[in-house]
């Protein structure tokens, strides 16, 4: 499912699903700034101040970098690669911090301070605060709706007529909204809550792939389990919504050199994708996730998933790739060479197309 075509360059992606709700909610409280956190690269924080500047909010994005230390009185150091040009193409303000710094305080404790900063600089001008990913119980809603959407399509298209079951839903997992909309919504939409099955979708639910590109498989169940919590999930009897969550959904490690950190190996599958399909991953969510589903897990089970009809989500963030231009010269020089054409039959390390066609 192409999420990464949901809202064109500046918006496309699934946090544009999560901004619907989230910049509403800010626009409801006559906020006129609003702030949000991410990786250097990060989508979330292109999409929001994108978003922002659509709705005439003011942007202003915490970015977490390796370089923080290194951009000194020098601020263009940071430069204008991927994400950060199109952060920078639309005059969000940017506020840089170490990976250690991000982890010793946390992600929730810097947007508050910035927040309370920015109110005492100017005690006229509203602030809201969105968490990592857009990932909370109001912004997760928008990936309640996506299910329908998804459903819908999946019932409503061409091959309906052929009834095809759909078994597995794959996507990458960051910041757990995404992780937790898709979980809840296929649950619900296939009775999961309900004493008598009354579901129009095919009584068993497809099972649900979070493909964690950060942090471990038990961090996501109880940060997911967290946004379930938060959004109101109400289960029957004694069950809890950690379990409820393990039940419905996989988080499989995916993570490998750490988070936005890419391997030659998933570089290559990356370049391999576009080859054969013509559509671009990216290195941070979709690529590597879909890399470690295809090389870790069904390489592992290739039975378990035998016969199935398996839905990956593309989440977006193409742009990220950019970054990682010079990981991708050798591949690329090999898959798409560059040629000199020689026109007038004088260069002898051209293609020589001068002779004249009748």
């Amino acid at each position: 499912k192409r999420d990464d075509m949901s809202g064109g360059v500046e918006t496309g992606g699934n946090k544009i699903r999560k901004l619907e709700f989230l910049l509403a909610d800010a626009l409801a409280k006559e906020s006129q700034s609003v702030i949000t956190i991410g990786g250097e690269q990060s989508n979330h924080c292109r999409a929001t101040a994108a978003a922002c500047k659509m709705l005439g909010l003011e942007p202003h994005l915490i970015l977490r970098t390796r370089r923080a230390n290194d951009i000194g009185d020098n601020k263009d150091d940071l430069g204008f690669c991927g994400n950060i040009l199109f952060d920078r193409l639309v005059g969000a303000t940017s506020y840089l911090c170490t990976p250690g710094e991000y982890g010793r305080v946390g992600s929730e404790q810097l947007v508050s301070r910035l927040s309370r900063y920015l109110e005492e600089k100017d005690p006229e001008r509203s602030v809201y605060k969105i968490p990592v990913g857009g990932s909370n119980g109001l912004g997760t809603f928008g990936y309640l709706n996506a299910v329908n959407e998804l459903l819908s399509q999946w019932h409503d298209d061409e091959n309906s007529s052929r009834k095809l079951s759909l078994d597995h839903v794959v996507f990458a997992c960051g910041s757990g909204g995404t992780a937790c909309g898709l979980t809840l919504g296929i649950a619900l939409a296939h009775g999961a809550l309900e004493e008598k099955f009354s579901s129009s979708y095919q009584k068993d639910p497809p099972k649900v792939h979070a493909v964690g590109v950060c942090d471990s498989p038990d961090y996501f169940y109880a940060f997911v389990a967290k946004i379930a919590d938060e959004m109101g999930l109400k289960l029957p009897g004694d069950t809890t919504t950690d379990a409820f969550i393990r039940e419905h959904m996989v988080a499989h490690p995916g993570n490998g050199l750490g988070y936005a950190r890419s391997t030659q190996e998933e570089l290559d599958f990356i370049s391999d994708f576009a080859l054969e399909t013509g559509i671009s991953l990216d290195p941070v969510y979709s690529g590597k996730a879909l890399y470690h589903f295809v090389n870790h897990v069904l390489a592992t089970d290739p039975e378990k998933f035998r016969n199935s009809n398996i839905l990956f989500v593309h989440t977006g963030g193409a742009i990220g790739l950019y970054d990682k231009g010079n990981d991708l010269i050798s591949t690329l020089q090999q898959t798409a060479p560059v040629e000199r054409l020689d026109i007038y039959g004088k260069d002898t390390n051209a293609i020589d197309i001068s002779k004249k066609t009748t």
